[in-house]
Formats: structure tokens, sequence, C-alpha cells
């Protein structure tokens, strides 16, 4: 596909101005040229155009701009043109040119979406989605376990999101999240590969056994804390009485402060040292968010107010903080649980939030439509949302509509092998609720991205398929999902603007 050769040969900058090319680009169907990527620099240009194996940079003509990027030279008739591979290396010339695509800290920006991209291919038609809205995108949002299922790294992850960026001429700012961070080799790896967010996650510091135990058994816990320790925290926190607003106060009793401090105190400990150590000093701006999220039991606004404060007394600085909220947000579906309680449960933490000087942050938040319209009106617009793995499901339905045969393999492939994928999250769904593929038409096939359970079974097991072998040691599925994506881009980007746009609709920021 070289149709851009004619376009190259149409490129006379003393005459047109590189709008006048863009919508040239637009106008003429099958260019093979992404209008928005069309950018000029001393007398050059670069777009990026589409080739059979996917997008390509081309820099016309050959010159010492070119010269920056590895590629191959052709001859396009009046000249000569690089065509270069969007790598890491070109990537990482690119960033130096056009500093718009480079990630940057989303301080001061109201209301921030994490748009997560497990295959590397949906960020053009999230940046379709927001554009021209008050939304700040990060982009680039991947946790470890999510790089470890995928077999992408960080590098693949942010160069991706650059080259989308460059690629739809998107200017307006993008981050890049280190999602789920444990560990403090974790965070340093993702700051040294550029990150600008890190959303430390302390589920391995939290207590979760600590709300089953009985009085007797937390006082003896207590107890095991070093006395100069309890003694600051008792003067500071017994008996005290926070009034977050007038419908929100917060009392700490001796029985709530102990568990409190029991539930979180090395939680509390670990991310002020990884804080200290790691993000304070960095010379570039970073978002620090605080997740403690994955616990068995809901965050108690007492609990969120206390790990915050302490934390801001240590001289942390939050720019997100995400608690458990009540109910459940399994991946991949809607919220569930009773509305009007997580109405309740939201709007203290949000207050407390607000107060604080934070934003709230709602994870798993793909798909929770019902509890949007909430989060919307109480955040009083701000808010972090984060989202991921629906944008997988929607190029599973996109697949479905359009290559069969190849749905229906992942598909029994995905059951076979759900309980692997089980180690790793945890769902309600069944796959004895969905219906036999050979039962169903190849045209109902798409419905079954409207069912819960099929779903989330398409879901979790995106990592197995993704690293599926053939017996001859050949990707069983990887590359032929890349093919057809690559070959369906624009119904891909459609379909992530209808599901995002919903997204966006439900919370009242479209």
């Amino acid at each position: 596909m070289n149709n851009w050769h004619a376009f190259c040969a149409q490129i006379n900058l003393a005459e047109q101005t590189i709008e006048q090319l863009r919508d040239k680009a637009r106008l003429t169907p099958g260019s093979a040229v992404y209008p928005e990527s069309l950018q000029q620099i001393e007398d050059v240009t670069l777009f990026m155009a589409r080739e059979t194996a996917g997008p390509v940079l081309v820099i016309y003509p050959v010159s010492a701009v070119a010269d920056r990027f590895h590629g191959e030279d052709v001859n396009i008739g009046g000249g000569m043109a690089r065509v270069c591979p969007t790598d890491l290396a070109n990537c990482r010339c690119l960033r130096e040119l056009f500093p718009f695509t480079r990630p940057v800290s989303h301080k001061g920006r109201k209301v921030t979406i994490g748009l997560g991209d497990r295959l590397g291919l949906a960020s053009p038609g999230h940046l379709r989605t927001i554009r021209g809205l008050d939304v700040f995108p990060v982009l680039a949002q991947q946790s470890i376990r999510e790089l470890n299922l995928t077999g992408r790294n960080y590098d693949d992850v942010l160069a991706a999101a650059s080259w989308a960026v460059f690629q739809e001429g998107y200017e307006a700012g993008f981050g890049a999240d280190g999602d789920h961070l444990k560990t403090e080799q974790e965070v340093r790896m993702a700051l040294e590969c550029g990150v600008t967010m890190i959303t430390l996650d302390c589920s391995e510091q939290i207590a979760n056994d600590v709300p089953g135990l009985s009085d007797d058994v937390i006082a003896q816990r207590y107890l095991q804390i070093p006395d100069d320790e309890r003694a600051a925290l008792e003067q500071a926190w017994l008996g005290r009485t926070v009034r977050v607003s007038s419908s929100v106060t917060l009392q700490y009793e001796a029985d709530t402060l102990r568990r409190i401090v029991l539930i979180y105190r090395d939680a509390i400990r670990h991310a002020a040292k990884i804080y200290h150590n790691l993000i304070a000093p960095s010379t570039r701006a970073i978002d620090f968010e605080l997740s403690i999220d994955e616990t068995l039991t809901p965050t108690t606004p007492e609990a969120h107010y206390f790990v915050a404060s302490q934390l801001i007394d240590e001289q942390v600085e939050l720019t997100s903080l995400a608690p458990r909220f009540c109910g459940e947000f399994q991946k991949g579906i809607d919220y569930r649980g009773d509305l009007d309680a997580f109405r309740a449960d939201y709007d203290q933490h949000s207050q407390i939030a607000r107060l604080l000087g934070y934003k709230i942050s709602v994870h798993s938040g793909s798909d929770k439509f019902s509890v949007f319209p909430i989060v919307g009106e109480l955040s009083q617009g701000e808010f972090h949302l984060k989202t991921a793995g629906t944008n997988w499901l929607e190029a599973v339905r996109v697949i479905a509509r359009h290559d069969p045969a190849l749905y229906r393999e992942l598909h029994d492939y995905a059951v076979r092998h759900l309980d692997e994928a089980r180690q790793y999250y945890h769902i309600s769904g069944d796959p004895a609720r969905v219906a036999p593929l050979d039962s169903l038409a190849d045209d109902e096939l798409p419905l079954l991205m409207e069912q819960d359970d099929a779903r989330q079974v398409l879901h979790i097991t995106y990592g197995l398929l993704l690293k599926a072998k053939n017996e001859d040691g050949s990707s069983r599925f990887r590359a032929r999902i890349y093919d057809f994506l690559n070959a369906h881009e624009a119904e891909y980007a459609v379909a992530l603007q209808a599901h995002i746009g919903r997204h966006l609709k439900t919370l009242g920021l479209a």
C-alpha cells in the first residue's frame, strides 16, 4: 500500500501550508496518509502513512532531519523519501523534534482519565473521542501484571502512545501511568522509562485480616506497636472529631483508631518511603496516586482521612487516592451493588479528597455506567477514572463481526484456559451461562460482548490468548489479531469512540 507516494509529489511547502496539506489528505480517498500527522520542520515534511503491516513514518525529502531517523530510502519519482518504522529508537528522535509527543504530568487538570491500551493500537480511537473536551488523557497506563501477560514493557507502551499522539496531531498533552506498582524496583524501572504518574498499590502492606479480629486480639496486636509511636498517634487522633463538611463528621474513638492503624500502618510507611526515595527526588513532575482499593473490605471515610492526613503530615504530595468503595467493581461489567449506598459512600470520599487537596480516583472504571452519573455529579468536576481492559473487548467485538472463525477459536481457547486466568483476576463470570458456540450463527457472535459472563471470560484471558503458541512455537493468535486490527483500524477506532464516548457521556463530560 504505497498510495502516499503520489501524495508526496503534491507537496510544495512554498505554496501550501501544513493545514492546506492536511485538507488535501482528508479529501484524497485512498491516500494512505494520516492527515492530522502532517508536520513541517526545516522545509521537510513528516507524516504517518498506512502500510500493510501497520503505520510508518515518512520523511520527505531525505535531509538532515531524516538522518536522525533510521529507515529505508525510496524513490517516489520526484525525489527521495525515508520510510521509518515506528520503533523505540525512532520514537526517541520523534520526541526530541516534537515535544508534544512526550508524556507530561497532569497536575492542575481537573478531570483525568486513564485509557489503558493493552495492544498498543487503541490510542488513536481514544484521542479522537476526547479531542475538544476538557479531559486529560493518560494514554499509557499499564500494570506490571498487564506487561507480563501481554509480553510488553514500559518502553513499548510509551512508544505506542507517542506514535498515536503524533499520528492524531494531538498537542494538548497526555500522561503515562505506571499502574498498580508495588515495589521500589518496579517504581524505579517505570520512572526510568519515562512515566509521568505512579499508582502505588499498597495491597501487600494492608492487613486484610484485621476487620475480622476480636477486640481482644486487636488490643494485643496494637500493643506490639512501639510505645512512642502509639503515644504520638493517640495524642493526635484519639477522641478527635473531624468536621469534613456539614454532612460529614468523623470520630476517632479507641477501637476505630486501633483498627485503622493496624490495617494501614505498613501501607502508610511504604508509601512515604517510595515517595521520598523515588518520587520527590525526580527532576520531572510526577503524579503520585495512592491505591488502597485492592482490599477485602471497603475503605471507611475515617480510614481514608487518616491515611491521607498521615501522608500529608509526612510531606507526601498526593495527586489522587483510590479507596475501596462499597459494592463490586468487577472487571468488564457494570457496577454491582446498592446505588444509594454507593452515592453516600462516594460523596463522603470525594468530600475528603477535596478537603485535603487531591483528586478521588475510581479504579476498574471500565463500563461502570450505572455509577458514572453519581461520579460526575458528586465529584464537582474533579476526579480520575481508570479504564483499560474493555478496549481489548472492543477489539474482540470487531473480530467477531468480521472474522467469526477467529473469534470462535479465541472464545474456545479462553473458556478452556479460564482457570489459569483466574489466578490473576477475580470475576463472577461463568462460561456455563454462555450459549454454546455451535448453537450460535456467525452474526450472533458479536452479541456475546453484551453478555456479562462472556465479556468477563474474554476480558481476563487476553494474556493467555496473546501468548498462546502452536506446536512449532509460532504465535497461535497474536499475529492474526494484530494483522486483523491493522486491516480494520478504522472500524476499531469507531468502536472505541462509541464505547469510550458512552463513558464520557454518562460521566457528564460530553
